[in-house]
């Protein structure tokens, strides 16, 4: 088991920026792989931004691309979301998820053996 706990959501106005944290148990974290999925009310969870056990491999939903930024400190055991440019839309659950397979489709849910319990962001026009 990896415990994952998401922090730093809130409720933001349109234009403004959040980050947030997903902090994760165990020593195993730094051969992880990482995501962060969404899930707006009457809709499917959907992939946000993925990283590499090693933190050289980014990916990211063209949604988001441009206005967010993945990071993570292995050594804290923590992965981040930097959320800039928001807009009304990015209101939604932001959930991690980890991972200990290679090669993995970072975009595709069923990858991804650990979830948090999600962390609310409102974006307000």
């Amino acid at each position: 088991q990896v415990p994952l706990v998401e922090s730093g959501g809130g409720l933001v106005q349109a234009g403004g920026s959040l980050r947030l944290s997903c902090a994760a148990s165990g020593r195993t974290f730094s051969s992880y792989a990482m995501g962060w999925f969404r899930q707006a009310p009457g809709k499917e969870r959907e992939f946000v931004a993925g990283i590499s056990w090693s933190g050289d491999m980014l990916y990211y939903s063209d949604s988001v691309k441009g206005r967010f930024t993945i990071s993570r400190d292995n050594a804290k055991n923590v992965v981040y979301l930097q959320m800039n440019s928001l807009k009304p839309e990015d209101t939604a659950v932001y959930y991690c998820a980890a991972t200990p397979r290679r090669s993995i489709r970072y975009s595709a849910r069923y990858e991804y053996e650990y979830w948090g319990q999600g962390t609310q962001v409102t974006v307000s026009s």
